[in-house]
Parts: C-alpha cells; sequence; structure tokens
C-alpha cells in the first residue's frame, strides 16, 4: 500500500514546478535575442503567402534543435565537452571552444550590445557615434556582468523579472499590430517561393539557439540544483520541462512576431526586421510605441547577454581551473564591449563563416547523442565518421561562401542534394554515419556503464513502481 502525501511533500512538489516554471522562463530569457527578435517579422514579409510552411520550418530549427539540444543535455547528464568528446579528443576540445566563442565573445554577446544600441537608443535619441556607442555598451555589459556575478542568482534576476517583462511587451505588440493592421496578401520571394520549408529551416539557423542550447543546458541544470532539485531522474524531468517551456514560449513568439510582417504596411520597403518592429509599434500605440519597442529590445538582449556571459565563464572556468569565473566574465565583457563598439557590421563580419561552419556538426552531435540509447553497441565509429564528414563538408561550404577556392569546392560538393539552399551536407553524413554504425554493430564493442544509462534505468524503475501501485491506490479509494 503507497504511503499517502504528507504535508511536506506536496509542499516540495510545489516548489519544484515554481522552480521549473522560473528556470523555463529564465531559459526563454537568454534564448530570446537580437537575432529571435527580428528575424521572424522579416520572415513573414518574404514568405507571404507561404508563411505556414516557412514557419514551420523555421520552427524546426529555431525552436525544435534547441529543445531537442537542452532535452539531450539533460537525458545525458553531459556537458557539451563531454558530448563532443564522442568525435575525438580533438573535436572534443575545438568543437566546444569554437561553439563557446561563437555564442560569446565573437559575436552572439556583441551583437546584443550592437543590437541595443542601433534599434533602441538611436532611433529615440539620435545620438549615433562611436562615443555614444562605446559609453552605451559600458553600461549595457556592465548590466550584464551583475547579473551574473553571482550565477546562482541568474534564474531569479531572468526567470521573476526580465522574462515576464519582455513577453507582456512583446504580447502587446503582436496583439495591437494583428487587430490594427490588415493582412497585406503578400506573394512570397527568393527562396521562399520555390522552398518555403526548407528556406525557413535554414533560416532558423540564424538564432543560433541549437548552438546556445548545448551551453546553456548546465546552467539551467546547475541553477535547479541550487534549488534543491535532486539529481538523478527528476533531475531529467526537470531540465527537460524547462527546456519545453521555453520552445513553447519561443515558438508563440516567432509565430506572432512573423504575424506582424504580414500585416506592417509597405512591407518590401523593410530590410531588415528591427525598422518593421519599430514602425509597427508606433502605428500601433503612438510614439510611446518606439519607447516601448525600445524596452522590447534592451530586456531581449539583456537577457541573452547574461545568460551567454555566464555560461561562457562558467566553461572556460572548467577548461582553465586557474582562472576564476569572474574573471572570465570581466575578459568576455571587456572584448564584448570592444567589438559591439565597432557596429554590427564588424559583428557580423566575424561571426557569419562560423556559425554555417558549427551548424552541421552541432545538429549531427545531438542526432547521434540522441540514438545512442537505442543501439546496443557501443558507438564509436558513427560519432568518428559521422562528425568528421559534417565537419569537412561544412568546412567547404564557408570557405566557398567566402570566395575562397570557390570552383574547386563547387565541383567537389555542388553535387549535393539541397547544396543550394545549405543543405548539402545532409546526406553524405547520414550516409558516412550509417556506415560507421554498420561498423560498430560489427565489432559489437561493449557499451560503458554511464550516468545516461543510470538515469534511464531509474526512470524505467520509477514507471514500474508507478504501475506496480497503481490497482493498489484505485482499491483503496473503492
Amino acid at each position: 500500500m503507497t504511503k499517502p502525501a504528507t504535508a511536506s511533500n506536496q509542499s516540495g512538489n510545489k516548489r519544484t514546478i515554481t522552480h521549473i516554471l522560473i528556470a523555463g522562463l529564465m531559459l526563454f530569457s537568454m534564448f530570446f535575442g537580437a537575432g529571435n527578435l527580428i528575424f521572424p517579422p522579416m520572415l513573414g514579409v518574404e514568405a507571404g503567402s507561404n508563411f505556414t510552411p516557412a514557419m514551420i520550418g523555421f520552427l524546426l530549427t529555431g525552436v525544435g534543435l534547441p529543445v531537442v539540444s537542452m532535452i539531450a543535455i539533460a537525458i545525458s547528464g553531459d556537458n557539451i565537452h563531454d558530448l563532443a568528446r564522442r568525435g575525438g579528443v580533438i573535436f572534443g576540445y575545438a568543437f566546444p571552444v569554437l561553439v563557446y566563442l561563437s555564442i560569446g565573445a565573437l559575436y552572439a554577446m556583441p551583437r546584443t550590445g550592437a543590437v541595443s544600441f542601433s534599434t533602441a537608443v538611436v532611433p529615440l535619441t539620435g545620438w549615433n557615434s562611436t562615443t555614444a556607442s562605446a559609453i552605451f555598451n559600458i553600461i549595457f555589459f556592465g548590466v550584464a556582468f551583475a547579473l551574473v556575478y553571482k550565477p546562482n542568482n541568474l534564474m531569479d534576476s531572468l526567470g521573476r523579472i526580465v522574462t515576464p517583462a519582455l513577453l507582456i511587451l512583446i504580447t502587446a505588440l503582436v496583439i495591437l499590430a494583428v487587430a490594427k493592421l490588415k493582412d497585406n496578401g503578400l506573394e512570397p520571394s527568393g527562396d521562399f517561393t520555390e522552398n518555403p520549408l526548407a528556406t525557413g529551416f535554414v533560416n532558423g539557423y540564424l538564432t543560433m539557439d541549437s548552438l546556445a542550447a548545448l551551453a546553456f543546458g548546465i546552467i539551467v541544470i546547475s541553477a535547479l540544483r541550487y534549488k534543491g532539485v535532486p539529481e538523478g531522474a527528476t533531475m531529467v524531468r526537470s531540465a527537460t520541462y524547462v527546456g519545453i517551456i521555453a520552445g513553447v514560449l519561443l515558438g508563440a513568439v516567432y509565430v506572432g512576431l512573423g504575424l506582424v510582417g504580414q500585416v506592417i504596411p509597405n512591407p518590401t520597403s523593410y530590410g531588415e526586421g528591427a525598422a518593421l518592429l519599430s514602425d509597427a509599434a508606433s502605428l500601433t500605440m503612438g510614439e510611446v510605441g518606439r519607447t516601448i519597442f525600445g524596452l522590447i529590445v534592451l530586456l531581449a538582449c539583456i537577457g541573452t547577454a547574461a545568460g551567454l556571459m555566464g555560461a561562457c565563464s562558467e566553461f572556460f572556468h572548467e577548461l582553465l581551473p586557474g582562472i576564476p569565473y569572474r574573471a572570465w566574465a570581466i575578459i568576455f565583457t571587456l572584448t564584448s564591449i570592444t567589438i559591439a563598439t565597432a557596429g554590427l557590421e564588424v559583428v557580423l563580419a566575424i561571426a557569419v563563416p562560423i556559425i554555417g561552419f558549427l551548424y552541421p556538426p552541432a545538429m549531427t552531435l545531438v542526432a547521434l547523442r540522441l540514438l545512442e540509447p537505442l543501439v546496443k553497441p557501443r558507438m564509436r565509429f558513427s560519432y568518428y565518421f559521422g562528425l568528421y564528414v559534417a565537419t569537412a563538408w561544412a568546412l567547404m561550404m564557408s570557405l566557398r561562401a567566402s570566395g575562397i577556392g570557390e570552383a574547386l569546392f563547387d565541383a567537389l560538393i555542388g553535387w549535393a542534394p539541397g547544396d543550394a539552399i545549405d543543405l548539402g551536407w545532409a546526406m553524405p553524413t547520414l550516409v558516412a554515419a550509417i556506415i560507421g554504425l554498420v561498423i560498430d554493430v560489427a565489432r559489437g564493442e561493449e557499451k560503458p556503464v554511464s550516468g545516461h544509462e543510470l538515469i534511464a534505468q531509474e526512470l524505467a524503475d520509477e514507471l514500474d513502481s508507478e504501475s506496480d501501485t497503481a490497482p493498489a491506490s484505485a482499491d483503496l479509494k473503492a
């Protein structure tokens, strides 16, 4: 017979649910930065009548991949370094370092400051000098540094304060725009005409959230652990729910912002999403709308900047323990101030090639990690072949896109299905991983017992226990 739930157990469950909700809001805030705000409305404009398949594609990579990556981290109990080591020693160190640099000091962090200044400060004040940019970025990243100075407080700072305010402002903007403005009946343009789903899929890369999820996983688990969530199956479930909550919020906001792009007057006159949203706010709320939009940008970017700074500082502190966490936070703060002050064009010039290079191996790594529990022998060559082909293919794509050896690389990789929409790496990587899997099955190497397998067994035991006690509970009620 099962023991009745005590008041303390019920109180503990309520606290856990509260912590999960707050952590989900925190994760949404860390995900939802500058790119997440400005890409969806332009998708709404360019996709036109193909909005639905384009948005589905965007959600697959902009929401689905980050959530799956977060769940992979939660289930495995690994961090990105542990995951990457499956590709060998060199890949195990090089890939995580490049990911953290790309989402940290070299791109995503400086982008939050640069976008905040150009879209929230310049339109309202007219200040557009290098000096003004430097002063703003010192204040902006100073606030982000203050938020992560004590990492255990990050969940409360973002989850309880920043995210609710951000969601309220975005919801107000979307509802007013959709209610007051009329659908333009747009025709699709560019690649959205022929391949809307695939084009939306590729555009979802630009949010960088799939890479960020690999980095943010350690912050979510650390925050839940600090709040008293126990290790093992409970932690896995809690972190998984956190990822799902953040994903649902991201998806709802993306669809809403995309609809704003569908109803804005003269949509084709906009070259980027920030100006479009600023005008939408002005049209629906008057001049105060521009101020509200500025607040949306600042809240979105400060949450992401703080999350990235905390994740990067924690990772490099673990990689090089001799340098304290706060020292890394100071280093990333100063680097971000410098690059962001140089302007958004400089940020994009540094980072775009890195993003295109990292996504194929990142997607391959997550997919193989989720497949691993379903395969009996140890997956060794599956990882080696799949990751090395994805990495090599991504490198050739990046070099070709930069104009280096264009004719040579076009001959080498241009034949692959999906090459025109930057998905040419997928088929060769799949074939290579399957070949590796065949070798792994033939070798039959026994899997080492991992934390993931112990947690999986614990989950299975809990399910068995619940099924065994269900009839007894029913008899008691009867």
